[in-house]
This record gives structure tokens, C-alpha cells and sequence, in this order.
């Protein structure tokens, strides 16, 4: 197992769907995220790790519009995205939970993720109020698509539960859902796994792996649970104050010092 993986490790031959260049974003004298690039290659997890306060969330922020960039590049399929808004950056295929969950509570599981699906549908006025044989068959795709995301992702039992009601570990899946129902073409994920036990969020890795295959062509993952990350992430990116520390596959970065040290402090004598 190597030792040292610095920050020139080898990429995945296949076109990027996401290219980050040189990001940096500063708040005040704050450099919260300094010089970041990285990859994001079609059929890949990429996890994004590292202690707390590295950086990882505004990252996240910047790539999908609700910070603006101090300098550097965002590229989703080789178009300029940088500084886009939000809402434009989820249409063009990027879509993104959150840490704390942005689900409507008053709403049912079932409702919830049928509600996401109005992201990826574009219907005018007229067919609003005079709706016609076109529109009743796209319901019917967005009810059945709905009910199929909520079973892969393990929520069927809970299907007419109102939000309210659900365990923080339920609420975290239920938002992947909805954000799966925006059909994305990337799935940004920022701590998905935040509430679940062990054997829970293994149940979720695996989740993941069957989302990247039928559902998504990329995942972007932030996530704690080193077990799972490590367990899903074709590569990792290691952040440590602002900066990207080493890349590589999850094997390479077990073994790299640097990310040692970060994780648990520098050994003393």
C-alpha cells in the first residue's frame, strides 16, 4: 500500500463531467477554500473528505451557485458554470442536499419526492390549466418514478408517513430521494449518512452504488463515516484548512501520512 499520494494522482482516462480549477473563496481575510481542482469523471463517486472546518461545505457552495467564487473555474461538461445561480446550476443537471434537511415537513414521504420532480418538468400555462393527454401520461411517469426512488432508496414502508414523523437517519434519505427525483446528472451529496446507525449506512453505501448505476451518472460525496466513504468512493479528495491535502483511491489515501496526521494530530515523541 503506498505511502505517500500527493496531488498529481493519476485520473480516470474518460472526459470530466465536472472540472473544479483553482477555486478559492474568501471571507474577509478568511481564505475558506484556497486554490481547489479536482475531477469528477461519468460513473464515479468521488468523495470529498476531511477534518471539520476544511472547507468541503463551501466548496460544495460554490460549485452549485450559492457562493460566488473569489477566482478559479467551474465546468460541468465542458461549459462554464461559474457564479451561475442556484436554481440554473440544478436545471443544467447538477443537484445537491444539504447538512441540515431541506425537505417539507407538512408533506407525506410520497409527496415529497413527487414534489422534487417538478424540477426536471417544463410545462407552459395552457397545459396548467387545460391540461392535456401529454401531461396526464408525465403524472403518471412522475407518481411511478417517485414510487420507485422511494423503494431503492429504503423509505417504501414509510411511503405515506408524513415527514414529521420520520427518524433524523429517515429524513437524510428522504432528501437524497427528492433530489433524486430532479433526475440529475450529478448527485452532490453533503453528509447523507448524518443520523444513521452502522448497519444503516452500509444499507445506504450500497444504495449509492445502485443510484450511480440506474439513476446518475456521477455522485459527489461529503460524508463523515469513513467506513462508507471509504466502502463507495472510486477516489477521494482530502481537504485540510481550505486546501486540498492529496488525492487518490481510498487505498492510497488509508496510507498517506499527511491525511493521518490531519485526521488525528501529528504523533508526539
Amino acid at each position: 500500500m503506498s505511502a505517500v499520494m500527493n496531488q498529481t494522482s493519476t485520473q480516470p482516462a474518460s472526459p470530466a463531467l465536472l472540472s473544479v480549477d483553482g477555486l478559492s473563496k474568501s471571507f474577509g481575510g478568511i481564505h475558506a477554500v484556497r486554490d481547489i481542482s479536482f475531477r469528477l469523471h461519468d460513473q464515479e463517486i468521488l468523495g470529498l473528505i476531511g477534518p471539520n472546518g476544511a472547507g468541503k461545505t463551501t466548496c460544495f457552495n460554490l460549485i452549485t451557485g450559492f457562493y460566488t467564487p473569489s477566482s478559479g473555474k467551474v465546468a460541468f461538461k465542458g461549459r462554464d458554470i461559474t457564479g451561475a445561480k442556484p436554481y440554473s446550476v440544478a436545471q443544467a443537471g447538477i443537484v445537491r442536499s444539504f447538512q441540515k434537511t431541506n425537505i417539507l415537513r407538512r408533506l407525506s414521504v410520497f409527496e415529497n419526492v413527487l414534489a422534487g420532480h417538478y424540477l426536471a418538468s417544463r410545462q407552459s400555462l395552457f397545459d396548467t390549466f387545460f391540461p392535456r393527454a401529454h401531461v396526464a401520461r408525465a403524472e403518471k411517469e412522475a407518481r411511478d418514478s417517485a414510487a420507485e426512488i422511494i423503494e431503492m432508496i429504503g423509505l417504501q414502508s414509510r411511503l405515506n408517513a408524513p415527514a414529521t414523523l420520520l427518524s433524523c437517519g429517515e429524513l437524510r434519505l428522504l432528501e437524497v430521494a427528492v433530489a433524486l427525483a430532479a433526475k440529475p446528472t450529478i448527485l452532490m451529496l453533503d453528509e447523507p449518512a448524518a443520523g444513521l446507525n452502522s448497519s444503516e449506512a452500509m444499507a445506504f453505501g450500497e444504495t449509492l452504488k445502485k443510484v450511480r448505476r440506474t439513476k446518475v451518472q456521477a455522485i459527489l460525496l461529503v460524508e463523515h463515516n469513513m467506513s462508507l466513504v471509504m466502502g463507495v468512493s472510486d477516489r477521494l479528495v482530502v481537504m485540510n484548512f481550505g486546501e486540498k491535502l492529496a488525492e487518490g483511491k481510498p487505498a492510497e489515501i488509508q496510507g498517506n501520512a499527511k491525511v493521518v496526521e490531519a485526521y488525528l494530530g501529528k504523533a508526539r515523541n
